[in-house]
């Protein structure tokens, strides 16, 4: 018996089914719908695929928010913002690794505690799926799960119902495991004859990036990630090859450093903006017309580009790529205030239409402060505030959720 049966294809936030032609362009960037409303469990139920595979399905109101953990013989999903439904009986297939499943309250999330006849590894990015509404049915988290090697390291951990179990200490999933290593393209803004915005004092925009830059991508391969840049020297680079770059590493993740300019000399402090049709303000608008403005130095602009992103991108895979860079860049902006990095006045994250942003690959633009302000141009220039940057952005890469 099959249930919710799905073409098989490799399946994540990133990489979602192609149901319409619809460009990145009118989508704009929204933080998840979960977020705004309280979500409701509507039903659960396992089936059986092939390869001996378990497929649980959770369908909730709203798109889930969630994360997995892998206690001895169980399997527990944790949706944020979600309520518990007793009155919802799951239906299990009788041949399945699944022989009950329990709900429990914790705090404001949910917990769906599925009880396993055998022990389960840690599920595959590729084997877990959220599938719009579609019919009869409301959004669903879908895994695919088969029997396999339990995680070995393990805690207790006690929930607001008062239900204990063991909790495995392989669960984090922001963490970077060693059969996986995330993919970070790192790039470094302007370059060659593009200097970008200079300071009174001489200082160019292109060299302050590129110097971060290195270090971040040193920073992070120490930290275990796989990184590339898109520019490890002075060199000029279009706006749509610096995206292309991390569409044929593949990347999990895409990061464009800057250094901003404004009127006003006392303006200062880092600023974050993802992708979006419309610019979220006035001042945001301005600026990616000033970063768009790049590709006019002495080169075409891109269309080719934006004709096979707009062939390559369903309105599903928009959805994913807009919620991934606001839930990547609403971490970033944190991660840099607890670090005591001055921010600009406005919000946390700003959306304008960036070139450099445009593809499939989840990515924010990081101003990461002001050279027109000429006290911020001299900071800039130090390896300790370099170093104080890097690290923040370090922490919010390794807090950032790849697995959901």
């Amino acid at each position: 018996m099959n249930f919710d049966i799905i073409y098989p294809m490799k399946f994540s936030r990133r990489n979602v089914l192609q149901i319409t032609g619809f460009s990145i362009f009118t989508v704009a960037m929204l933080p998840r719908v979960a977020f705004a409303a309280r979500n409701t469990l509507r039903s659960l139920r396992t089936g059986l695929q092939p390869g001996n595979k378990t497929r649980l399905v959770i369908e909730t109101a709203n798109r889930p928010s969630y994360s997995l953990s892998y206690p001895t013989n169980q399997l527990v999903v944790n949706i944020a913002n979600t309520v518990a439904n007793t009155g919802i009986s799951a239906k299990l297939a009788s041949d399945g690794l699944v022989k009950s499943i329990a709900q429990a309250q914790n705090g404001d999330g949910l917990q769906i505690i599925a009880n396993l006849k055998k022990p389960i590894s840690e599920i595959p990015k590729s084997s877990v799926m959220i599938l719009e509404p579609n019919g009869d049915n409301d959004y669903r988290l879908v895994l695919d799960f088969v029997a396999g090697t339990a995680p070995t390291k393990t805690a207790t951990t006690t929930n607001s119902t008062g239900n204990t179990y063991t909790t495995s200490s392989a669960t984090t999933t922001t963490a970077v495991t060693a059969a996986r290593k995330y993919v970070i393209v790192i790039d470094a803004g302007h370059g060659g004859k593009d200097p970008g915005c200079i300071g009174k004092g001489g200082t160019r925009e292109k060299d302050i990036v590129l110097s971060v830059a290195k270090k971040l991508k040193t920073k992070l391969d120490t930290n275990g990630f796989k990184t590339y840049l898109t520019r490890s020297g002075d060199t000029y680079l279009k706006l749509a090859e610096r995206a292309s770059i991390a569409e044929k590493r593949h990347a999990d993740l895409f990061i464009s450093l800057h250094a901003n300019a404004n009127p006003s000399r006392k303006m200062k402090g880092f600023s974050i903006y993802t992708l979006s049709e419309k610019a979220s303000d006035e001042e945001a608008k301005k600026l990616a017309e000033a970063e768009n403005a790049a590709d006019k130095i002495g080169v075409s602009g891109f269309t080719e580009f934006e004709e096979n992103i707009r062939i390559a991108l369903s309105s599903l895979q928009q959805h994913a790529v807009a919620e991934m860079s606001e839930e990547y860049a609403t971490g970033c902006a944190k991660s840099f205030k607890r670090s005591d990095i001055e921010q600009q006045p406005g919000p946390d994250v700003r959306h304008a239409p960036f070139a450099v942003l445009r593809s499939t690959v989840p990515g924010a633009l990081l101003e990461l402060g002001h050279l027109s302000n000429a006290a911020e141009e001299k900071l800039l220039k130090t390896d300790k505030h370099q170093n104080k940057l890097v690290d923040a952005i370090v922490r919010s890469v390794k807090n950032y959720n790849f697995e959901v």
